[in-house]
């Protein structure tokens, strides 16, 4: 869902353009504008998750889709990320829960243990069966994530209290490709001005995990080149700064990937253009042809 703009804006975006001070009608027209931006970011909010909880897994889908499209038109607007944020301190309208309660749930929590859970016999309170997240559906949760992340600070919290690293790293070690590389850009969001995440990450061992799949010559290129482009991201941005939380990460890519890949991935994040995601690409292919070469 697209945010409108309200049949006004032209006028009201006409009268800021002059020189005199806001009439009273401009200051109106202001408020009924954010109390409308409001009442859109709320609705597809609402509209979104109600899909987003839903039994089956296309209806989560169509959910999740209706979310991303959303995310997607509030990056536009620095006013509509603020009501965004506003909107995710509302129990009800936050997101994160309802993508590890629904999409990103671990399988075993679907496990029947006997046909009373199911049927309600002997006074056994009957289970909820929903069916199973498909690989589509946990991509898209997992671009949600990092929208919801780099938008909002207090989603990596939210995060942190639903145990997000160890979740996305059972996906990053048990999913296919599409999921494994939406899964690395999740994981950067998270991690982003957390320390929580990144203390979780490096218990899970982390590092070790992306490094596995990186010097995998079986495992799909562009994912070893994302997991390149992870890494210098975790370097450069995430783990850029004094006393960090993984301080010993350095270490633990020399020692995984020898001292000429860390070394280009060091140099590469500090002084290359990592934000730029074509230069991204071309250092990452750059790590990958120095562990090929070895």
């Amino acid at each position: 869902m697209y945010l409108k703009k309200a049949f006004w804006s032209e006028e009201l975006n006409s009268e800021s353009q002059t020189t005199q001070p806001p009439s009273a009608v401009g200051e109106l027209m202001n408020s009924l504008n954010k109390e409308r931006l409001y009442r859109e970011v709320t609705l597809a909010l609402r509209t979104g998750l109600r899909d987003a909880r839903a039994e089956f897994s296309f209806l989560r889908v169509r959910g999740l889709r209706s979310i991303l499209k959303f995310l997607r038109s509030v990056a536009e607007s620095d006013s509509i990320i603020n009501l965004f944020c506003h909107s995710q301190s509302i129990p009800e309208l936050q997101v994160v829960p309802i993508l590890f309660q629904h999409s990103l749930k671990e399988s075993e929590d679907q496990i029947v243990a006997s046909s009373d859970q199911i049927f309600s016999f002997d006074s056994v309170e009957p289970m909820k069966i929903t069916s199973p997240s498909t690989d589509s559906e946990v991509a898209l949760a997992l671009r949600v994530l990092e929208g919801c992340c780099l938008l909002n600070r207090e989603s990596t919290v939210l995060a942190h209290q639903h145990n997000a690293i160890q979740a996305l790293m059972n996906i990053l070690s048990t999913r296919g490709v599409l999921e494994q590389g939406a899964c690395l850009d999740a994981l950067i969001s998270i991690m982003l001005d957390s320390s929580a995440n990144q203390v979780d990450f490096e218990a899970c061992n982390g590092i070790e995990e992306v490094a596995v799949l990186l010097r995998d010559k079986q495992v799909d290129e562009n994912l070893r080149l994302k997991c390149g482009e992870f890494l210098l991201l975790l370097i450069g941005h995430v783990n850029g700064r004094e006393r960090a939380p993984m301080a010993t990460v350095h270490d633990d890519i020399r020692r995984l990937l020898g001292e000429k890949s860390a070394s280009l991935i060091w140099v590469a994040s500090q002084f290359g253009s990592t934000l730029n995601p074509e230069h991204l690409h071309i250092q990452a292919r750059r790590v990958l042809e120095s562990l090929d070469l070895y």
